[in-house]
């Protein structure tokens, strides 16, 4: 990887003593190579807060041809190079091009587990384990060094060091800057805390890891106002790839920790009202177990029905609409401005608008309230035991036969729907029937 000889180039413009620049592989292989002699007696003779530029096809995989020497180490897991390094005097909070230091380039580099086979042989199995035991050697050996636990990367999001453990999934990276005092509710620009962060990408372990080192399960985005509740139910709503039994173990994770289920954000919406109007119909029922209450109107006035109502897109879940149509009472459709939501605003829907409007005219019969405050009473995921208390033809009356009362968006050919998007404008798509 290039000869032992040694070329230092001063910058005359800078600070002399952090921008040598070390045009050869040397130090580079040095320290991959946990060489203790050479990397001190070049430090005794250069320092060691020098920029090794290499020569080449040699590159960092975090910071490209150019890295500081501690810097290379972190990215590495070379655990005896950067006792070195810090014994030359090698200082762990010099920043890179992109505002990050030591710490932050070895939570970085963290080998990723979760990505791991599951078949794996054993000997890849103690690669990876290997992998991981030094990045926790790296981080405990700077954090013992005194590094800033708490320093933010110099960059647009300002993250610390928790907010990259929880984006690199580095579960232990999280459990060893607790235990050099981390301030776990840090957060970064956008005001997010690690918790949000990781209910954001649904990780339970860490969401319970962080909450157990007091995370605030309260806390609410600086601009939106949403709590982590919030963050979880919209990524499982939201995400493409659907893992539902690990979403919805985060989110009641979440609710067993103590989230409000019913805490609104800066748009004056639960959790429930935005599952709404995603028209996700196992959050909202996972919600619904939980206690969310379905009745609860916005700021503006709209309830979980308007909410589904008001996308076009969602009168496609013809399952979830007969839901909500027999839990909201009083049932009306307007919100406090008195407008009706986007959908039953269309032209195409003015027979199902008559229907649906109609239906508030007439009393709910007996068996409907029932069957609603029996489904209701499932909060807390009672539902196995009033399976074994209700007749079987009364409990798949409550859990399983909700009807739309012979209203459908759908055509009559086709099985389609004029749905437009997610922000209510209208998407051009040929119309269709309207059918009773």
């Amino acid at each position: 990887m290039g000869g032992s000889a040694m070329s230092i180039m001063l910058d005359d413009s800078e600070d002399q003593d952090s921008h040598i620049q070390c045009y050869d592989n040397d130090f580079y292989v040095a320290i991959m190579d946990e060489d203790l002699g050479r990397i001190d007696s070049i430090s005794k003779k250069h320092g060691s807060n020098f920029i090794i530029k290499s020569r080449g096809a040699v590159q960092v995989i975090q910071t490209g041809p150019s890295i500081l020497p501690l810097h290379l180490a972190a990215c590495y897991r070379r655990v005896k190079s950067i006792k070195s390094l810090l014994s030359a005097g090698a200082d762990p909070e010099l920043r890179d091009n992109y505002g990050r230091n030591a710490l932050h380039l070895a939570i970085i580099s963290w080998p990723c587990i979760q990505n791991a086979l599951p078949k794996s042989s054993s000997r890849f199995q103690a690669v990876v384990n290997s992998m991981q035991l030094r990045s926790e050697a790296c981080l405990r050996i700077l954090c013992d060094h005194g590094v800033d636990v708490n320093a933010e990367v110099k960059s647009q999001r300002h993250e610390t060091a928790l907010h990259l453990a929880v984006h690199y999934a580095a579960l232990p990276a999280i459990h060893i800057l607790a235990s050099y005092g981390v301030e776990i509710n840090a957060v970064d620009s956008a005001g997010m805390t690690a918790l949000h962060m990781a209910s954001g990408t649904l990780c339970r372990d860490i969401i319970t890891s962080l909450i157990r080192l007091q995370a605030d399960v309260h806390a609410v985005v600086t601009s939106s106002g949403n709590t982590p509740l919030h963050v979880a139910v919209m990524a499982a709503t939201t995400r493409s790839t659907r893992t539902l039994d690990a979403d919805t173990s985060c989110i009641s994770e979440l609710v067993k920790q103590g989230a409000v289920v019913d805490a609104v954000n800066k748009a004056g919406r639960t959790a429930l009202q935005e599952a709404c109007s995603w028209a996700n119909e196992e959050m909202v029922d996972l919600l619904l177990r939980h206690g969310a209450d379905v009745n609860r109107l916005t700021a503006a006035g709209e309830s979980c029905l308007y909410l589904f109502l008001d996308h076009t897109a969602n009168v496609r879940n013809g399952s979830l609409l007969a839901k909500l149509l027999g839990l909201t009472a009083p049932l009306t459709f307007y919100n406090r401005d008195w407008r009706l939501p986007y959908a039953l605003r269309q032209p195409q829907f003015s027979k199902q608008r008559h229907q649906l409007l109609s239906m508030t005219q007439q009393p709910r019969s007996l068996q409907d309230t029932c069957r609603n405050h029996i489904y209701l009473m499932d909060s807390g995921g009672k539902s196995e035991e009033l399976r074994r208390i209700l007749p079987k033809r009364v409990y798949d009356f409550v859990f399983s036969c909700w009807e739309t009362k012979h209203i459908t968006f759908m055509t009559e050919d086709a099985n389609t729907f004029n749905t437009g998007n997610f922000f209510g404008n209208p998407l051009p798509r040929p119309q269709y029937i309207a059918s009773t």
